[in-house]
């Protein structure tokens, strides 16, 4: 069973190497735009495994069953609502050509911030279930921040943000996925949360970034020999997150679903 201690480090390191792809646009655009070009492939990959491998058999594990399946439509309806009409869900990129929505600096910080606080849910949720559960769906969260920090660091500084404050924020509101992780951490271990409809949600989540955000960047910006290699990234990263989730759960097998206290879970999320 993971602990408060696996929670806080791991959504720490996330936060960090989100946060340091954003830093590394301030030192240097040219590696920061290759990093993110690179990154996003992996990131959808990533995604889409620990959907489809970790977080959506896990929820059916939890006596969810059918349901698993559509709390991750749900979730991917909802977050593309909250895109559509709200418009500042998360920014993983920007168009060149688009010349009609012009996002205010506040509204980017408050699309992050509940973008982050969305991600510690998911990660909060799937530690309460196991470590090797919450490690494979850190890993996911910090493999797409990565490109969405260093998108946010621009457009920020596009609006006329200081640089200075264009850390100061997202480090602030990277923070948020730290505490909503802790939180939901603690009620899932105290049995008050519906952590089948929850890890349903945040598969949901991960398939609508991956399919609707990062996907499409790949095939706007892939060319000639890049296009094979964002291809190669993406596959990649779906093995990664894959091979991690084999070999974290065949060695910590047994943990969690022998445990009584998450044998209640089940029952209750049935």
């Amino acid at each position: 069973m993971a602990s408060y201690f696996d929670v806080a480090i791991w959504a720490l390191v996330g936060g960090l190497l989100s946060i340091g792809g954003g830093a590394l646009l301030l030192l240097n655009k040219k590696l920061a735009a290759n990093l993110a070009h690179f990154s996003a492939p992996f990131a959808a990959g990533a995604l889409l495994g620990a959907a489809f491998f970790d977080l959506l058999p896990e929820a059916v594990e939890l006596g969810a069953k059918n349901s698993a399946f559509r709390w991750a439509v749900a979730g991917i309806l909802i977050f593309f609502l909250l895109e559509h009409y709200l418009h500042w869900f998360h920014h993983h990129h920007e168009h060149k050509n688009d010349k009609t929505k012009k996002p205010t600096a506040s509204l980017i910080v408050i699309g992050d911030s509940i973008h982050n606080a969305i991600d510690g849910v998911a990660i909060g949720a799937a530690f309460a279930i196991s470590l090797p559960v919450g490690i494979v769906t850190t890993i996911a969260v910090a493999a797409h921040e990565i490109p969405q920090e260093i998108g946010d660091f621009g457009i920020l500084l596009k609006t006329g943000m200081s640089r200075m404050r264009v850390l100061i924020v997202n480090v602030a509101s990277a923070l948020i996925t730290l505490v909503t992780a802790l939180y939901t951490f603690y009620l899932g271990a105290n049995q008050s949360l519906p952590l089948g409809a929850i890890l349903g949600l945040s598969a949901g989540l991960f398939i609508y970034i991956a399919a609707s955000d990062l996907i499409p960047i790949i095939h706007e910006e892939a060319k000639d020999q890049s296009a094979k290699f964002s291809a190669i990234l993406l596959i990649l990263g779906v093995l990664v997150v894959f091979i991690a989730t084999d070999i974290a759960h065949e060695k910590l097998s047994g943990n969690h679903t022998t445990d009584s206290k998450f044998d209640s879970i089940t029952t209750k999320n049935i």
